[in-house]
C-alpha cells in the first residue's frame, strides 16, 4: 500500500509527487460560494457597439453570460483534477466602465457539497471574457483581458476568503 497523503501543501500531488484527484469523501457537505471577476479592455468604439447592442453578431453580453454559465457547468471537463460539482446557482454579471473602456465581469458559483466552487467561478469569468473577445474581434483585435481573480470564497473547512 502506498501513502497517498500529500508531502507538500499542494494537495493535487501525492507523496511520490504524482498528480491525483484529491479525496473529498470524508469532508462534510456545506454550502459553498465563490465569486470571481475579470475585465476586458477595448477601443471606445467597440465598447459603444456592446453598449448599444448593435454588434454584428448580436447581444454580446447576453451570449457571454450564457457562455460563462456553461463554462462553470463544464469546469471539471476543462481542468483535469477538478471534481464534477452539482452547482445550485451560477450568475454572471457585467458592468460597462466607459471611463476605462472596459467591461467588468463578475461570476458567482454556488453548491452544497464537499469541495469548493472557486474554479467554476473563475472558469465562468474567463470564458465570458473570451466570448466577448470572439464576438467583437472583427472590429477590435487589440482587446486585452486581465485581472481574473478570486474575490470571495465561503464554505468548507478553510472558511472565508475575501480578496484585499
Amino acid at each position: 500500500m502506498t501513502d497517498t497523503k500529500p508531502s507538500s501543501p499542494l494537495t493535487h500531488f501525492d507523496a511520490q509527487g504524482q498528480a491525483h484527484m484529491v479525496d473529498v469523501g470524508a469532508k462534510a457537505s456545506t454550502h459553498r460560494v465563490a465569486v470571481a471577476e475579470g475585465h476586458i479592455t477595448m477601443l471606445p468604439a467597440t465598447l459603444a457597439l456592446i453598449q448599444s447592442g448593435t454588434a454584428k453578431k448580436g447581444d454580446v453580453l447576453g451570449i457571454a453570460r450564457i457562455a460563462g454559465i456553461q463554462a462553470a457547468k463544464k469546469t471539471s471537463d476543462l481542468i483535469p483534477l477538478c471534481h464534477p460539482i452539482a452547482l445550485t446557482r451560477v450568475a454572471v454579471e457585467f458592468d460597462i466602465e466607459p471611463d476605462s473602456d472596459r467591461v467588468l465581469c463578475r461570476a458567482t458559483a454556488e453548491c452544497t457539497g464537499q469541495t469548493g466552487v472557486e474554479m467554476e467561478a473563475l472558469s465562468a469569468v474567463t470564458v465570458a471574457l473570451l466570448t466577448i473577445y470572439d464576438m467583437c474581434k472583427a472590429v477590435d483585435r487589440g482587446m486585452v483581458m486581465g485581472g481574473v481573480r478570486l474575490m470571495e470564497k465561503r464554505g468548507g473547512k478553510s472558511g472565508v476568503f475575501v480578496a484585499g
